[in-house]
Protein backbone atom coordinates (compact mmCIF):
# COMPACT_ATOMS: atom_id res chain seq x y z
CA UNK A 1 0.00 0.00 0.00
CA UNK A 2 2.13 3.09 -1.17
CA UNK A 3 1.44 6.18 1.12
CA UNK A 4 -1.29 7.73 -1.12
CA UNK A 5 -3.41 5.08 -0.09
CA UNK A 6 -2.82 5.28 3.40
CA UNK A 7 -3.54 8.30 3.66
CA UNK A 8 -7.07 7.92 2.28
CA UNK A 9 -7.73 5.09 4.80
CA UNK A 10 -6.71 7.73 7.89
CA UNK A 11 -9.19 10.28 6.44
CA UNK A 12 -11.37 7.50 5.71
CA UNK A 13 -11.43 6.28 9.29
CA UNK A 14 -11.10 9.70 10.54
CA UNK A 15 -14.15 10.66 8.97
CA UNK A 16 -16.04 7.59 9.88
CA UNK A 17 -15.22 8.73 13.69
CA UNK A 18 -16.63 11.95 12.96
CA UNK A 19 -19.17 11.22 11.95
CA UNK A 20 -20.58 8.75 14.89
CA UNK A 21 -19.08 11.37 17.38
CA UNK A 22 -21.52 14.00 15.58
CA UNK A 23 -24.11 11.26 15.33
CA UNK A 24 -23.86 10.61 19.45
CA UNK A 25 -23.75 14.37 19.93
CA UNK A 26 -27.23 14.91 18.19
CA UNK A 27 -28.16 11.99 19.98
CA UNK A 28 -27.24 12.90 23.29
CA UNK A 29 -28.81 17.05 22.73
CA UNK A 30 -31.96 15.50 22.04
CA UNK A 31 -32.51 13.15 25.25
CA UNK A 32 -35.43 13.92 27.13
CA UNK A 33 -35.58 16.22 30.03
CA UNK A 34 -35.98 14.43 33.46
CA UNK A 35 -39.05 16.17 34.47
CA UNK A 36 -39.32 14.62 37.79
CA UNK A 37 -36.69 17.37 39.50
CA UNK A 38 -38.28 19.95 37.60
CA UNK A 39 -41.40 19.14 38.82
CA UNK A 40 -39.56 18.70 42.40
CA UNK A 41 -38.02 21.97 42.28
CA UNK A 42 -41.33 24.15 41.30
CA UNK A 43 -43.36 22.42 44.30
CA UNK A 44 -40.07 23.66 46.78
CA UNK A 45 -40.57 26.58 45.44
CA UNK A 46 -44.59 26.74 45.81
CA UNK A 47 -44.40 25.21 49.34
CA UNK A 48 -41.25 28.47 50.12
CA UNK A 49 -43.71 30.92 48.61
CA UNK A 50 -46.98 29.34 50.82
CA UNK A 51 -44.16 29.64 53.93
CA UNK A 52 -43.49 32.78 53.38
CA UNK A 53 -46.63 34.30 52.74
CA UNK A 54 -48.30 32.65 55.78
CA UNK A 55 -45.13 34.30 57.53
CA UNK A 56 -46.11 37.31 56.76
CA UNK A 57 -50.08 37.03 57.71
CA UNK A 58 -49.05 35.63 61.07
CA UNK A 59 -46.59 38.43 61.40
CA UNK A 60 -49.30 40.90 60.37
CA UNK A 61 -52.16 38.84 62.56
CA UNK A 62 -50.03 38.93 65.40
CA UNK A 63 -49.62 42.77 64.97
CA UNK A 64 -52.55 43.94 65.15
CA UNK A 65 -54.45 41.25 67.49
CA UNK A 66 -54.10 42.38 70.91
CA UNK A 67 -55.82 39.55 72.54
CA UNK A 68 -56.11 35.99 71.78
CA UNK A 69 -53.46 33.48 72.86
CA UNK A 70 -49.85 33.73 72.32
CA UNK A 71 -48.56 34.13 68.87
CA UNK A 72 -47.46 30.52 67.20
CA UNK A 73 -45.34 30.91 64.30
CA UNK A 74 -42.30 28.28 62.86
CA UNK A 75 -39.46 28.28 60.80
CA UNK A 76 -38.99 24.84 60.93
CA UNK A 77 -41.05 23.92 57.76
CA UNK A 78 -39.18 27.09 55.61
CA UNK A 79 -35.66 24.91 56.99
CA UNK A 80 -37.00 21.71 55.56
CA UNK A 81 -37.98 23.03 52.18
CA UNK A 82 -34.70 24.92 51.93
CA UNK A 83 -32.34 22.11 52.83
CA UNK A 84 -34.51 20.08 50.15
CA UNK A 85 -34.14 22.92 47.40
CA UNK A 86 -30.49 22.87 48.38
CA UNK A 87 -29.67 18.98 48.13
CA UNK A 88 -31.46 19.46 44.64
CA UNK A 89 -29.17 22.31 43.56
CA UNK A 90 -26.17 20.22 44.33
CA UNK A 91 -26.44 17.84 41.49
CA UNK A 92 -28.55 20.16 39.28
CA UNK A 93 -27.38 21.93 35.93
CA UNK A 94 -29.53 24.89 36.05
CA UNK A 95 -27.83 27.56 36.52
CA UNK A 96 -30.45 30.19 37.62
CA UNK A 97 -31.04 27.82 40.59
CA UNK A 98 -27.34 27.38 41.38
CA UNK A 99 -26.92 31.25 40.96
CA UNK A 100 -29.88 32.12 42.57
CA UNK A 101 -30.32 30.37 45.61
CA UNK A 102 -27.62 31.32 47.67
CA UNK A 103 -29.25 34.88 48.32
CA UNK A 104 -32.59 33.41 48.28
CA UNK A 105 -30.97 30.41 51.05
CA UNK A 106 -29.53 33.86 52.98
CA UNK A 107 -32.97 35.55 52.71
CA UNK A 108 -35.13 32.58 53.91
CA UNK A 109 -32.43 32.00 56.89
CA UNK A 110 -33.20 35.82 57.74
CA UNK A 111 -36.48 35.82 57.83
CA UNK A 112 -36.71 32.54 59.81
CA UNK A 113 -34.52 34.38 62.17
CA UNK A 114 -36.48 37.18 62.05
CA UNK A 115 -39.61 35.90 62.65
CA UNK A 116 -38.40 33.83 65.64
CA UNK A 117 -37.22 36.91 67.15
CA UNK A 118 -40.45 38.70 66.42
CA UNK A 119 -42.52 36.20 67.86
CA UNK A 120 -40.99 36.14 71.13
CA UNK A 121 -41.23 40.38 71.25
CA UNK A 122 -44.62 40.18 70.08
CA UNK A 123 -45.42 37.46 73.13
CA UNK A 124 -43.40 39.57 75.64
CA UNK A 125 -45.79 42.93 74.75
CA UNK A 126 -49.09 41.09 73.95
CA UNK A 127 -48.68 39.30 77.49
CA UNK A 128 -47.52 43.04 78.81
CA UNK A 129 -50.48 44.37 77.33
CA UNK A 130 -53.05 41.46 78.82
CA UNK A 131 -51.72 41.94 82.60
CA UNK A 132 -51.62 45.84 82.77
CA UNK A 133 -55.39 45.87 81.45
CA UNK A 134 -56.51 43.25 83.75
CA UNK A 135 -54.24 44.68 86.91
CA UNK A 136 -55.24 47.93 85.56
CA UNK A 137 -59.26 46.97 85.97
CA UNK A 138 -58.76 45.23 89.06
CA UNK A 139 -57.28 47.85 90.93
CA UNK A 140 -59.67 50.68 89.36
CA UNK A 141 -62.40 48.53 90.74
CA UNK A 142 -61.32 48.40 93.98
CA UNK A 143 -60.31 51.87 94.33
CA UNK A 144 -63.73 52.42 93.17
CA UNK A 145 -65.28 50.35 96.20
CA UNK A 146 -64.24 52.82 98.67
CA UNK A 147 -66.22 55.66 100.28
CA UNK A 148 -66.85 58.14 97.90
CA UNK A 149 -65.10 61.10 99.71
CA UNK A 150 -61.54 59.47 99.99
CA UNK A 151 -61.58 57.99 96.81
CA UNK A 152 -58.21 58.28 95.03
CA UNK A 153 -58.89 60.52 92.01
CA UNK A 154 -55.48 60.02 90.51
CA UNK A 155 -54.96 56.66 91.27
CA UNK A 156 -58.45 56.01 89.28
CA UNK A 157 -57.19 58.56 86.60
CA UNK A 158 -53.86 56.98 86.48
CA UNK A 159 -55.41 53.54 85.65
CA UNK A 160 -57.90 55.01 83.60
CA UNK A 161 -55.34 56.41 81.22
CA UNK A 162 -53.48 52.84 81.66
CA UNK A 163 -56.49 51.17 80.50
CA UNK A 164 -57.07 53.77 77.20
CA UNK A 165 -53.62 54.46 76.58
CA UNK A 166 -51.88 51.39 76.95
CA UNK A 167 -53.47 49.32 73.21
CA UNK A 168 -52.91 52.54 71.28
CA UNK A 169 -49.46 52.21 72.25
CA UNK A 170 -49.38 48.52 71.43
CA UNK A 171 -50.70 49.28 67.98
CA UNK A 172 -48.57 52.60 67.45
CA UNK A 173 -45.74 52.98 69.68
CA UNK A 174 -46.02 56.49 69.27
CA UNK A 175 -43.43 58.92 71.57
CA UNK A 176 -46.24 60.85 72.64
CA UNK A 177 -48.56 58.21 74.29
CA UNK A 178 -44.91 56.28 75.82
CA UNK A 179 -44.68 59.95 78.10
CA UNK A 180 -48.36 59.48 78.87
CA UNK A 181 -47.51 55.91 79.52
CA UNK A 182 -44.45 56.81 81.97
CA UNK A 183 -46.49 59.75 83.16
CA UNK A 184 -48.96 57.10 84.40
CA UNK A 185 -46.69 55.05 86.13
CA UNK A 186 -45.43 57.83 88.53
CA UNK A 187 -48.85 58.57 89.44
CA UNK A 188 -49.20 55.03 90.00
CA UNK A 189 -46.25 55.11 92.81
CA UNK A 190 -48.61 57.11 95.08
CA UNK A 191 -50.64 54.44 95.31
CA UNK A 192 -51.91 53.36 98.97
CA UNK A 193 -49.79 50.50 100.86
CA UNK A 194 -52.60 48.65 100.76
CA UNK A 195 -52.69 48.33 96.85
CA UNK A 196 -48.60 48.58 96.51
CA UNK A 197 -48.45 44.96 95.03
CA UNK A 198 -50.96 45.34 92.39
CA UNK A 199 -49.43 48.85 91.61
CA UNK A 200 -46.16 47.59 90.89
CA UNK A 201 -46.67 44.36 89.18
CA UNK A 202 -48.77 47.20 87.01
CA UNK A 203 -45.25 49.08 86.62
CA UNK A 204 -43.38 45.81 85.71
CA UNK A 205 -45.98 45.11 82.49
CA UNK A 206 -45.76 48.69 82.02
CA UNK A 207 -42.11 48.79 81.83
CA UNK A 208 -41.52 45.53 79.72
CA UNK A 209 -44.35 46.63 77.34
CA UNK A 210 -41.99 50.32 76.85
CA UNK A 211 -38.91 48.18 76.75
CA UNK A 212 -39.97 45.20 74.07
CA UNK A 213 -42.41 47.32 72.01
CA UNK A 214 -39.93 49.73 70.14
CA UNK A 215 -37.87 45.99 69.52
CA UNK A 216 -41.21 44.23 68.30
CA UNK A 217 -41.76 47.59 66.01
CA UNK A 218 -38.31 47.37 64.80
CA UNK A 219 -38.65 43.74 63.87
CA UNK A 220 -41.62 44.35 62.57
CA UNK A 221 -40.51 47.03 60.24
CA UNK A 222 -37.32 44.92 59.08
CA UNK A 223 -39.84 41.98 57.83
CA UNK A 224 -42.04 44.46 56.47
CA UNK A 225 -38.77 45.13 53.86
CA UNK A 226 -37.28 42.11 53.15
CA UNK A 227 -37.71 40.75 49.49
CA UNK A 228 -37.86 36.63 49.70
CA UNK A 229 -41.40 36.80 48.68
CA UNK A 230 -40.37 38.56 45.32
CA UNK A 231 -36.99 36.45 45.00
CA UNK A 232 -38.98 33.20 44.80
CA UNK A 233 -40.94 34.30 42.46
CA UNK A 234 -38.11 35.78 40.19
CA UNK A 235 -36.38 32.49 40.60
CA UNK A 236 -39.32 30.62 39.46
CA UNK A 237 -40.19 32.43 36.48
CA UNK A 238 -36.33 32.22 35.83
CA UNK A 239 -36.34 28.27 36.29
CA UNK A 240 -39.09 28.70 33.77
CA UNK A 241 -37.86 30.40 31.33
CA UNK A 242 -34.73 28.14 31.49
CA UNK A 243 -36.42 24.76 31.00
CA UNK A 244 -38.50 26.57 28.19
CA UNK A 245 -34.72 27.13 26.34
CA UNK A 246 -33.65 23.75 26.94
CA UNK A 247 -37.27 22.30 25.46
CA UNK A 248 -36.53 25.02 22.65
CA UNK A 249 -32.97 23.76 22.31
CA UNK A 250 -33.65 19.96 22.06
CA UNK A 251 -36.17 20.57 19.58
CA UNK A 252 -34.11 22.49 17.64
CA UNK A 253 -31.26 19.47 17.76
CA UNK A 254 -34.15 17.05 17.25
CA UNK A 255 -34.48 18.42 13.86
CA UNK A 256 -30.94 18.75 13.29
CA UNK A 257 -30.63 14.67 14.09
CA UNK A 258 -33.00 13.89 11.69
CA UNK A 259 -31.61 16.09 8.98
CA UNK A 260 -28.53 14.36 9.70
CA UNK A 261 -29.47 11.26 9.97
CA UNK A 262 -31.12 11.24 6.58
CA UNK A 263 -27.72 12.73 5.15
CA UNK A 264 -25.96 9.91 6.80
CA UNK A 265 -28.02 7.12 5.84
CA UNK A 266 -27.55 8.57 2.05
CA UNK A 267 -24.00 8.32 2.48
CA UNK A 268 -24.07 5.01 3.41
CA UNK A 269 -26.14 3.40 1.01
CA UNK A 270 -23.60 5.54 -1.62
CA UNK A 271 -21.02 3.75 0.01
CA UNK A 272 -21.95 0.50 -0.12
CA UNK A 273 -22.66 0.41 -3.81
CA UNK A 274 -19.03 2.00 -4.02
CA UNK A 275 -18.20 -1.48 -2.14
CA UNK A 276 -19.99 -3.53 -4.34
CA UNK A 277 -18.62 -1.80 -7.55
CA UNK A 278 -15.30 -2.10 -5.89
CA UNK A 279 -15.81 -5.82 -4.98
CA UNK A 280 -16.61 -6.53 -8.87
CA UNK A 281 -13.58 -3.95 -10.17
CA UNK A 282 -11.29 -6.79 -7.60
CA UNK A 283 -13.08 -9.71 -9.37
CA UNK A 284 -12.15 -8.65 -12.51
CA UNK A 285 -9.02 -7.78 -11.67
CA UNK A 286 -8.48 -11.01 -9.49
CA UNK A 287 -9.83 -13.15 -13.15
CA UNK A 288 -6.74 -10.57 -14.92
CA UNK A 289 -4.42 -11.56 -12.23
CA UNK A 290 -5.16 -15.57 -12.23
CA UNK A 291 -4.80 -15.30 -16.40
CA UNK A 292 -1.44 -13.52 -15.51
CA UNK A 293 -0.31 -16.36 -13.70
CA UNK A 294 -1.43 -19.07 -16.10
CA UNK A 295 0.81 -17.18 -18.12
CA UNK A 296 3.85 -16.99 -16.34
CA UNK A 297 3.46 -20.22 -15.26
CA UNK A 298 3.95 -21.22 -18.82
CA UNK A 299 7.08 -19.10 -18.63
CA UNK A 300 8.43 -20.83 -15.45
CA UNK A 301 7.65 -24.11 -17.05
CA UNK A 302 10.08 -22.92 -20.11
CA UNK A 303 13.05 -21.40 -17.80
CA UNK A 304 12.78 -24.66 -15.56
CA UNK A 305 13.48 -26.81 -18.93
CA UNK A 306 16.39 -24.49 -19.90
CA UNK A 307 17.37 -24.06 -16.73
CA UNK A 308 17.73 -27.95 -15.73
CA UNK A 309 19.59 -28.41 -18.90
CA UNK A 310 22.87 -26.96 -16.86
CA UNK A 311 24.07 -29.71 -14.85
CA UNK A 312 26.67 -26.29 -12.96
CA UNK A 313 23.26 -24.21 -12.34
CA UNK A 314 21.22 -26.83 -10.59
CA UNK A 315 20.98 -24.50 -7.68
CA UNK A 316 18.72 -22.68 -9.85
CA UNK A 317 17.05 -25.95 -10.49
CA UNK A 318 16.56 -27.03 -7.47
CA UNK A 319 14.88 -23.52 -6.28
CA UNK A 320 12.60 -23.43 -9.40
CA UNK A 321 11.17 -26.84 -7.77
CA UNK A 322 9.83 -24.30 -5.20
CA UNK A 323 8.35 -22.11 -7.20
CA UNK A 324 5.32 -24.14 -6.81
CA UNK A 325 5.11 -23.66 -2.56
CA UNK A 326 6.24 -19.91 -3.07
CA UNK A 327 3.00 -19.19 -5.78
CA UNK A 328 1.03 -21.41 -3.61
CA UNK A 329 0.93 -19.15 -0.54
CA UNK A 330 0.38 -16.00 -2.28
CA UNK A 331 -2.66 -17.68 -4.23
CA UNK A 332 -4.00 -18.92 -0.83
CA UNK A 333 -3.99 -15.34 0.07
CA UNK A 334 -6.25 -14.15 -2.95
CA UNK A 335 -8.71 -17.30 -2.09
CA UNK A 336 -9.04 -16.61 1.46
CA UNK A 337 -9.45 -12.89 1.12
CA UNK A 338 -12.52 -13.60 -1.98
CA UNK A 339 -13.64 -16.30 0.37
CA UNK A 340 -13.84 -13.83 3.47
CA UNK A 341 -15.27 -10.80 1.48
CA UNK A 342 -18.55 -13.37 0.25
CA UNK A 343 -18.96 -13.54 3.74
CA UNK A 344 -19.25 -10.23 4.92
CA UNK A 345 -21.25 -9.37 1.93
CA UNK A 346 -25.01 -10.47 3.48
CA UNK A 347 -24.12 -8.59 6.58
CA UNK A 348 -23.45 -5.17 4.48
CA UNK A 349 -26.47 -5.98 2.23
CA UNK A 350 -28.72 -6.74 5.31
CA UNK A 351 -27.60 -3.25 6.64
CA UNK A 352 -28.12 -1.47 3.01
CA UNK A 353 -31.56 -2.69 2.70
CA UNK A 354 -32.54 -1.74 6.48
CA UNK A 355 -30.62 2.32 5.63
CA UNK A 356 -33.22 1.90 2.21
CA UNK A 357 -36.07 1.14 4.21
CA UNK A 358 -35.42 3.91 6.72
CA UNK A 359 -34.87 6.27 3.98
CA UNK A 360 -38.00 5.32 2.54
CA UNK A 361 -39.44 5.86 5.75
CA UNK A 362 -38.03 9.08 6.34
CA UNK A 363 -39.64 10.26 3.19
CA UNK A 364 -42.81 9.17 3.71
CA UNK A 365 -42.42 10.87 7.37
CA UNK A 366 -46.17 8.90 8.79
CA UNK A 367 -44.78 6.28 10.18
CA UNK A 368 -43.45 7.42 13.29
CA UNK A 369 -43.51 4.02 15.48
CA UNK A 370 -41.62 2.11 12.42
CA UNK A 371 -39.41 4.85 11.55
CA UNK A 372 -38.23 4.29 15.01
CA UNK A 373 -37.95 0.45 14.98
CA UNK A 374 -36.23 0.59 11.43
CA UNK A 375 -34.06 3.34 13.02
CA UNK A 376 -32.66 1.31 15.95
CA UNK A 377 -32.18 -1.22 13.56
CA UNK A 378 -30.15 0.14 11.45
CA UNK A 379 -28.12 2.18 13.82
CA UNK A 380 -27.66 -1.78 15.32
CA UNK A 381 -26.57 -3.59 12.09
CA UNK A 382 -23.86 -0.13 11.33
CA UNK A 383 -23.11 -0.28 15.32
CA UNK A 384 -22.58 -4.02 14.57
CA UNK A 385 -20.44 -3.30 11.33
CA UNK A 386 -18.73 -0.80 12.90
CA UNK A 387 -18.22 -3.07 15.67
CA UNK A 388 -16.79 -5.64 13.60
CA UNK A 389 -14.56 -3.67 11.78
CA UNK A 390 -16.22 -5.17 8.76
CA UNK A 391 -14.71 -2.08 6.28
CA UNK A 392 -11.37 -2.42 8.33
CA UNK A 393 -11.01 -6.08 7.49
CA UNK A 394 -12.66 -5.84 3.91
CA UNK A 395 -9.66 -3.39 3.38
CA UNK A 396 -6.88 -5.75 4.86
CA UNK A 397 -8.72 -8.50 2.88
CA UNK A 398 -8.40 -6.33 -0.41
CA UNK A 399 -4.77 -5.57 0.18
CA UNK A 400 -3.85 -9.43 1.30
CA UNK A 401 -5.31 -10.29 -2.11
CA UNK A 402 -3.19 -7.62 -3.54
CA UNK A 403 -0.45 -8.49 -1.38
CA UNK A 404 -0.63 -12.35 -2.79
CA UNK A 405 -0.64 -11.47 -6.36
CA UNK A 406 2.27 -8.85 -6.25
CA UNK A 407 4.33 -11.79 -5.04
CA UNK A 408 3.31 -13.91 -7.50
CA UNK A 409 3.72 -11.53 -10.47
CA UNK A 410 7.45 -10.51 -8.62
CA UNK A 411 8.18 -14.35 -8.31
CA UNK A 412 7.42 -14.44 -11.75
CA UNK A 413 8.76 -11.82 -13.46
CA UNK A 414 12.18 -12.38 -11.18
CA UNK A 415 12.54 -15.73 -12.23
CA UNK A 416 11.49 -14.69 -16.07
CA UNK A 417 14.21 -12.73 -15.87
CA UNK A 418 16.67 -14.88 -13.90
CA UNK A 419 16.89 -12.14 -11.47
CA UNK A 420 16.13 -13.81 -7.67
CA UNK A 421 16.46 -9.72 -6.23
CA UNK A 422 12.62 -10.49 -5.04
CA UNK A 423 10.79 -8.54 -2.32
CA UNK A 424 10.87 -10.85 0.41
CA UNK A 425 9.40 -10.25 3.85
CA UNK A 426 11.89 -8.04 6.09
CA UNK A 427 12.82 -9.35 9.49
CA UNK A 428 14.92 -9.95 12.16
CA UNK A 429 17.01 -13.17 10.36
CA UNK A 430 20.20 -15.35 12.37
CA UNK A 431 22.66 -15.60 9.79
CA UNK A 432 23.47 -19.54 11.08
CA UNK A 433 20.13 -20.70 9.96
CA UNK A 434 19.91 -19.12 6.77
CA UNK A 435 23.05 -21.35 6.24
CA UNK A 436 21.95 -24.03 7.68
CA UNK A 437 18.80 -23.70 5.39
CA UNK A 438 21.02 -22.86 2.29
CA UNK A 439 23.23 -26.40 3.04
CA UNK A 440 19.79 -28.30 2.86
CA UNK A 441 19.17 -26.68 -0.22
CA UNK A 442 22.56 -27.66 -1.82
CA UNK A 443 22.59 -30.50 -0.13
CA UNK A 444 23.04 -32.78 -3.52
CA UNK A 445 26.02 -30.73 -4.55
CA UNK A 446 27.99 -31.80 -1.18
CA UNK A 447 27.41 -35.39 -1.20
CA UNK A 448 31.50 -35.58 -1.64
CA UNK A 449 32.36 -32.01 0.25
CA UNK A 450 33.34 -31.85 3.52
CA UNK A 451 31.72 -28.64 4.74
CA UNK A 452 33.60 -27.50 8.36
CA UNK A 453 31.16 -25.09 9.85
CA UNK A 454 32.60 -22.56 12.79
CA UNK A 455 29.47 -20.37 13.41
CA UNK A 456 29.99 -18.15 16.25
CA UNK A 457 27.68 -16.60 18.90
CA UNK A 458 26.15 -13.97 16.36
CA UNK A 459 22.98 -11.49 16.89
CA UNK A 460 20.14 -11.58 14.08
CA UNK A 461 20.08 -8.98 11.59
CA UNK A 462 17.25 -6.85 10.06
CA UNK A 463 17.12 -8.22 6.37
CA UNK A 464 15.08 -10.06 3.77
CA UNK A 465 15.52 -13.85 4.21
CA UNK A 466 15.03 -15.46 1.53
CA UNK A 467 17.39 -12.85 -0.70
CA UNK A 468 20.18 -13.04 1.77
CA UNK A 469 19.64 -16.85 1.44
CA UNK A 470 19.87 -17.08 -2.27
CA UNK A 471 23.52 -14.90 -1.46
CA UNK A 472 24.63 -17.96 0.58
CA UNK A 473 23.19 -20.48 -1.94
CA UNK A 474 25.15 -18.71 -4.99
CA UNK A 475 28.18 -18.54 -3.04
CA UNK A 476 28.02 -22.15 -1.97
CA UNK A 477 27.10 -23.40 -5.01
CA UNK A 478 30.28 -21.96 -6.73
CA UNK A 479 32.77 -22.89 -3.56
CA UNK A 480 31.62 -26.30 -4.97
CA UNK A 481 31.96 -26.18 -8.07
CA UNK A 482 35.32 -24.69 -7.49
CA UNK A 483 36.70 -28.14 -5.93
CA UNK A 484 38.54 -30.57 -8.46
CA UNK A 485 36.27 -33.59 -8.65
CA UNK A 486 33.92 -31.77 -6.69
CA UNK A 487 36.00 -33.27 -3.52
CA UNK A 488 37.64 -31.21 -1.42
CA UNK A 489 36.65 -28.75 1.73
CA UNK A 490 34.17 -26.35 2.22
CA UNK A 491 34.38 -23.71 5.30
CA UNK A 492 31.48 -21.68 6.80
CA UNK A 493 32.32 -18.94 9.63
CA UNK A 494 30.22 -16.68 10.76
CA UNK A 495 31.47 -14.11 13.58
CA UNK A 496 30.41 -10.76 14.77
CA UNK A 497 32.54 -7.45 12.48
CA UNK A 498 31.86 -4.13 13.91
CA UNK A 499 28.26 -3.04 13.69
CA UNK A 500 27.36 -6.01 11.62
CA UNK A 501 27.74 -9.93 11.26
CA UNK A 502 30.74 -11.26 8.84
CA UNK A 503 30.27 -14.57 7.33
CA UNK A 504 32.85 -16.30 5.20
CA UNK A 505 32.53 -18.89 2.56
CA UNK A 506 35.73 -20.47 2.02
CA UNK A 507 37.21 -23.06 -0.40
CA UNK A 508 40.84 -25.21 -0.95
CA UNK A 509 39.86 -25.35 -4.87
CA UNK A 510 41.52 -23.90 -7.91
CA UNK A 511 41.45 -20.30 -6.60
CA UNK A 512 40.89 -17.47 -8.88
CA UNK A 513 43.17 -15.97 -11.34
CA UNK A 514 44.08 -12.35 -11.17
CA UNK A 515 42.80 -11.62 -14.78
CA UNK A 516 39.30 -13.01 -13.89
CA UNK A 517 38.86 -11.83 -10.63
CA UNK A 518 38.02 -8.23 -11.85
CA UNK A 519 35.20 -9.29 -13.88
CA UNK A 520 33.64 -11.99 -11.39
CA UNK A 521 30.55 -9.46 -10.61
CA UNK A 522 30.06 -7.96 -14.21
CA UNK A 523 26.89 -9.29 -15.44
CA UNK A 524 26.83 -12.32 -17.73
CA UNK A 525 30.21 -12.89 -17.48
CA UNK A 526 31.29 -16.38 -16.52
CA UNK A 527 34.18 -19.07 -17.29
CA UNK A 528 31.54 -21.93 -17.40
CA UNK A 529 31.05 -23.89 -20.85
CA UNK A 530 28.46 -22.33 -23.02
CA UNK A 531 24.99 -23.94 -21.75
CA UNK A 532 26.69 -24.61 -18.03
CA UNK A 533 26.30 -20.95 -16.60
CA UNK A 534 24.21 -17.51 -16.91
CA UNK A 535 27.14 -15.75 -15.39
CA UNK A 536 24.29 -13.47 -13.21
CA UNK A 537 24.82 -15.38 -9.41
CA UNK A 538 28.04 -13.36 -8.26
CA UNK A 539 26.42 -10.00 -9.72
CA UNK A 540 22.72 -11.02 -8.21
CA UNK A 541 24.86 -11.54 -4.80
CA UNK A 542 26.38 -8.07 -5.10
CA UNK A 543 23.61 -6.36 -5.54
CA UNK A 544 21.69 -7.82 -2.65
CA UNK A 545 24.43 -7.67 0.05
CA UNK A 546 24.68 -3.82 -1.26
CA UNK A 547 20.61 -3.39 -1.17
CA UNK A 548 20.88 -4.77 2.15
CA UNK A 549 23.64 -2.03 2.85
CA UNK A 550 26.61 -4.07 3.32
CA UNK A 551 29.61 -5.61 1.16
CA UNK A 552 31.31 -8.65 -0.16
CA UNK A 553 34.95 -9.18 -0.94
CA UNK A 554 36.99 -12.27 -2.53
CA UNK A 555 40.64 -13.36 -1.11
CA UNK A 556 41.84 -16.00 -3.70
CA UNK A 557 44.90 -17.66 -4.43
CA UNK A 558 45.62 -19.79 -7.26
CA UNK A 559 46.16 -23.29 -6.44
CA UNK A 560 44.86 -22.63 -3.06
CA UNK A 561 41.55 -21.98 -2.86
CA UNK A 562 38.98 -18.75 -2.69
CA UNK A 563 37.73 -16.93 0.61
CA UNK A 564 34.10 -15.25 -0.30
CA UNK A 565 33.83 -12.52 2.72
CA UNK A 566 29.71 -10.80 3.17
CA UNK A 567 29.32 -8.69 5.40
CA UNK A 568 25.66 -7.50 6.96
CA UNK A 569 25.18 -4.75 9.25
CA UNK A 570 22.89 -5.57 12.26
CA UNK A 571 20.11 -2.54 11.12
CA UNK A 572 20.23 -1.59 7.47
CA UNK A 573 20.68 2.25 7.18
CA UNK A 574 17.96 4.43 5.19
CA UNK A 575 20.41 4.86 2.54
CA UNK A 576 20.28 0.97 1.62
CA UNK A 577 17.41 0.37 -1.13
CA UNK A 578 16.29 -2.88 1.25
CA UNK A 579 12.50 -2.87 0.38
CA UNK A 580 9.91 -5.13 2.61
Amino acid sequence: MNRSEILLNIMLVMAAIASITALAFFYQKTQAVDLREQNEVFDLISELRVIDNRWDFEVQRARNETGGAPTQITADAGDRALRSITRIAQRTTSKVLRAGLTDLRNEIQLKAELVEKFKIENNITKDALQTILKDAAELEMLAQSVKRKTKPAELIQALGQLAAITPQYYMQALDSQRIALEKAVNQLRAAPEVWRDKADQIERSVLNMLAHRPIEQELYEKLGVLTSGPRLVSMALAYNNELEVIFEEKERYRIYLIYYSGALLILLAYLGFKIKAANQRLEHRVLERTHELSEAMKHLRESEAQLIQSEKMSSLGQMVAGVAHEINTPLAYVKNSLGAVSEQLPSISSTLEHCEKLVTLLKAGDKPDELSREFAQSSSLIAQLRKQHVLEELGGLVNDGLYGTGQVAEIVGNLKNFSRIDRSKVTSFNLNEGLENTLLLAKHLLKTVTVDKRFGEIPAITCAPSQVNQVFLNLITNAAQALPDGRGKIILTTHVDGEGVAVEVADNGSGIPPEVMKHIFDPFFTTKEIGKGTGLGLSISYKIVEQHGGHIKVDSKVGAGTIFTVWFPLKASQEAQLEG
